[in-house]
C-alpha cells in the first residue's frame, strides 16, 4: 500500500533541495533548446529583480551552508540558515532550508524516525504562510508558487509515510497546482524547471508501473519520459538549489527504472565524494559497487559506513549499518573465502535489520540464506537447519530461497 501511494505523490510534488554550485552540463546547447523550447511565461524583469531565490549573493552566501547539510554538518548549515532568517523574516526560503534541514535527519533512517516530525511540519507549515502571503500580494509571484509546490509536496511525502492519507492527498493535489503555476518561471532557473522534470518522466512511468492509475491521470498533462530525463539530467548540472536533489532522483532511476548501472554510479561516485559523511549517498555508492562486481572499492567505501556508525557520527543509522556489513560479509565469503569473518558480519546485518525492525528485507533474509550455505558448507546441519527455517518463515513460498530452504530440510529431516 505505502509503495503504491509512495508512487503517486511522487507524481504530484516537485522535491526541492539545495546543491552547490554545479559543474556544466556536457551538452549545454542542446539542454536548454529541450528544457526552455517548454516555456510559455516568463516574469517581467521587475519581478526577477526582486526574487530572493535567484539572488546570487545569497546564493553565494549560503554555498557553505548547503555542503555542510548535505554532508550532515547538521549545526552548522542550520545556524547559516537562521542568520539569513533574521535579515529576511517574511520570506519563505530560510524556513523552508530550516524545514529541509530537518529532512535530511529523517532521510537516512529510511524515513522511520519520528523524532524529527514535528519540528519538520512546522517549518514547512511557516514556509506555505509566508509563501501564502507573497501569492495573496500577487498571484503572478512565480516564486512564491514554487515555494508553495515544494513546501506541500514535501509534507505530502512525509504524511504518506506515516499513512495520513487524507492530508498526503490534500497537499499533493495543492501541490501539483502551484507546480503548474511556477512553471512559468522555467527560464528563468533550473530550479522552476524541476518539479516539470519529475512529472513529464513519472507521468509515463505511473501508468506504465501502475496500471489501476491510468483512469486517474487521464486529467493530467500528457508525460514524457525522454524529456523528462534531459530535463532532470540539465537541472542536476545547473540547479543551485535544487541540482543535489535532481542528481539524487536520476541516480535513483537511472539505477532502479531505467537500468542503467554505469550511469547511476556515476552520480553516486560523484555525490559521495563530494559529501563523505552523507551515509545515504555511502550506502546507495557502496551498493551500486556491489551489485556491479566492484568489490575493492565497495569493500572499503562500507568499512568507512561501520566505521563512522561506531563513532556515532550525524546521519550513520542500523540501515545503513545493515548494508556495509552484509557487503562486507558477500566478500569475505565469496572472495576471501574467509567465513568466519563472513559470518560475523551476516549476524552483523542481521542484527542490524532487527533494531529496524526490517526482518522482511532481501538483506535480513540473504544473511540467514548464506549462513546456512557455510554452515552447510562446514558440515554443520544444526546450524544449516537452524538458519533455513528462518528462510522459511521469512521467505515468500514462491521464492527461490524458499524452496532451497525447504528441499534441504526435508532431506535432513531426521539428520
Amino acid at each position: 500500500m505505502k509503495k503504491f501511494f509512495s508512487a503517486l505523490f511522487t507524481l504530484f510534488f516537485p522535491f526541492l533541495a539545495i546543491a552547490q554550485q554545479p559543474a556544466a552540463p556536457s551538452d549545454s546547447t542542446a539542454m536548454r533548446q529541450v528544457t526552455f523550447n517548454e516555456i510559455e511565461v516568463l516574469p517581467s524583469a521587475t519581478k526577477v529583480k526582486g526574487m530572493l531565490l535567484l539572488n546570487k549573493d545569497v546564493q553565494y552566501e549560503l554555498e557553505g551552508a548547503v555542503d555542510n547539510m548535505y554532508n550532515f554538518k547538521y549545526e552548522r548549515a542550520e545556524k547559516q540558515f537562521k542568520s539569513l532568517r533574521r535579515r529576511y523574516p517574511e520570506h519563505p526560503l530560510p524556513y523552508f532550508l530550516m524545514g529541509l534541514s530537518q529532512w535530511w535527519k529523517i532521510v537516512p533512517t529510511n524515513i522511520q524516525t519520528l523524532k524529527y516530525d514535528d519540528l519538520f511540519f512546522a517549518y514547512m507549515d511557516t514556509t506555505i504562510q509566508k509563501a501564502e502571503a507573497m501569492y495573496d500580494a500577487d498571484d503572478s509571484n512565480v516564486e512564491a508558487a514554487f515555494f508553495l509546490a515544494a513546501s506541500y509536496g514535501f509534507t505530502a511525502r512525509l504524511h504518506s509515510e506515516r499513512s495520513n492519507w487524507r492530508k498526503a492527498t490534500v497537499d499533493s493535489k495543492r501541490s501539483l497546482d502551484f507546480m503548474e503555476k511556477a512553471k512559468a518561471g522555467n527560464g528563468l532557473s533550473p530550479e522552476f524547471l524541476f518539479g516539470e522534470a519529475l512529472f513529464n518522466y513519472y507521468a509515463v512511468w505511473i501508468p506504465e508501473n501502475y496500471p489501476m492509475l491510468r483512469p486517474v491521470l487521464v486529467f493530467f498533462p500528457n508525460g514524457d519520459k525522454r524529456l523528462g530525463l534531459k530535463q532532470l539530467s540539465f537541472v542536476a548540472n545547473s540547479g543551485f538549489y535544487t541540482g543535489t536533489e535532481s542528481k539524487l532522483f536520476l541516480m535513483k532511476i537511472l539505477a532502479n527504472e531505467e537500468k542503467d548501472m554505469e550511469g547511476a554510479l556515476k552520480i553516486a561516485e560523484d555525490l559521495a565524494l563530494k559529501y563523505p559523511d552523507n551515509a545515504y549517498f555511502a550506502r546507495f555508492y557502496a551498493r551500486l559497487l556491489f551489485v556491479q562486481g566492484h568489490f575493492t572499492k565497495a569493500e572499503r567505501v562500507s568499512l568507512d559506513i561501520l566505521q563512522k556508525l561506531e563513532q556515532n557520527m550525524p546521519g550513520y543509522e542500523p540501515v545503513s549499518g545493515r548494508y556495509a556489513s552484509y557487503i562486507l560479509a558477500y566478500i569475505n565469503q565469496h572472495k576471501y573465502r574467509d567465513f568466519e569473518k563472513a559470518k560475523q558480519y551476516y549476524q552483523g546485518a542481521i542484527a542490524f535489520a532487527e533494531m529496524t525492525n526490517e526482518r522482511d528485507s532481501g538483506y535480513f533474509i540473504n544473511s540467514y540464506l548464506n549462513l546456512a550455505r557455510i554452515a552447510k558448507q562446514q558440515k554443520d546441519r544444526a546450524a544449516a537447519k537452524k538458519y533455513y527455517a528462518v528462510v522459511i518463515k521469512a521467505s515468500d513460498k514462491k521464492s527461490p530461497n524458499y524452496k532451497e530452504a525447504k528441499s534441504y530440510l526435508k532431506a535432513n529431516k531426521k539428520s
